[in-house]
């Protein structure tokens, strides 16, 4: 790789947090045929009958959640495995949404890391409003486990981690612009072949199935709904103020200058007047 690693951040949240068994913190939630459990490694796939999605326990008001996950080689145009912070079972059609999705590819190019950021069904029901950043990644992510991590500190900011690198920091600068309604925490395979990759250029081809991602080092350090009021989330900082550390921001300004392949501020076809923090 010719640009390299990113300079370290310096803090690494998810030293911090204790992992859990898959089973302590989630159940499945669609496709149990197409999940399985093995040593602590949670196995998902698709193919042309089903993909598979899972789904915590609890819901959420903030906190930090990660998982490390593995991703399938070769040709996965369409295909995405995820790990995502939603409310859409609980306010369908006007939901809140924290994505990191990896957008498949096709044999010749690197995968596609997308995160994204809905608050309140973002949109009239016509035009969805997206908050995508996309990024390809420092290292081959089929090839090992790393980690991936959502931040979201409910009434301040929404970061996202891989491997400790902070890659994307969301401020909240309204209330209007900001998810804000407790999220429960999900991951899935799936098949998006209508948008994922090249904006549906390239579709799946189930000749290739099955589809495999892979889950596991499940870290949950978030204040559930129901939990005492006491709770304190884990910070992005060591600080443990709500923001990152100057060395933090330069590795983020690293992966920002050199991996950064789309920011929807600077999409020309957009209409910002929806996104008013750009």
């Amino acid at each position: 790789n010719i640009n390299g690693d990113p300079p370290s951040p310096g803090y690494y949240p998810s030293s911090r947090i204790g992992s859990i068994a898959f089973d302590q913190g989630f159940d499945n939630r669609w496709g149990p045929q197409h999940q399985r459990l093995d040593q602590g490694t949670l196995t998902v796939w698709l193919d042309r009958s089903s993909g598979s999605g899972f789904k915590s326990v609890n819901s959420y008001s903030s906190g930090y959640f990660g998982a490390a996950i593995k991703l399938h080689p070769g040709y996965t145009a369409g295909v995405i495995t995820s790990l995502y912070l939603s409310n859409n079972e609980e306010y369908p059609g006007n939901h809140d949404e924290i994505d990191i999705e990896f957008l498949g590819t096709t044999l010749d190019k690197p995968y596609v890391l997308q995160t994204n950021v809905y608050m309140k069904g973002s949109g009239d029901g016509n035009n969805i409003v997206g908050r995508e950043v996309r990024f390809h990644l420092w290292f081959d992510p089929t090839q090992d486990f790393h980690n991936y991590a959502i931040l979201w500190i409910q009434l301040k900011s929404c970061e996202f981690f891989v491997d400790d690198v902070p890659i994307r920091r969301y401020p909240k600068t309204s209330d209007e612009t900001f998810p804000l309604k407790p999220m429960s925490v999900y991951g899935s395979i799936w098949d998006a072949s209508s948008w994922a990759t090249e904006n549906g250029k390239y579709k799946a081809d189930y000749t290739y199935q099955p589809f495999i991602g892979k889950y596991n080092n499940f870290k949950i350090g978030g204040c559930a709904v129901n939990g005492p009021a006491s709770c304190r989330p884990i910070t992005g900082s060591a600080s443990g103020g709500t923001g990152l550390s100057s060395q933090q921001y330069a590795s983020m300004a690293y992966v920002q200058n050199n991996y950064k392949v789309y920011d929807y501020c600077s999409d020309s076809t957009k209409d910002h007047k929806s996104t008013p923090e750009c």
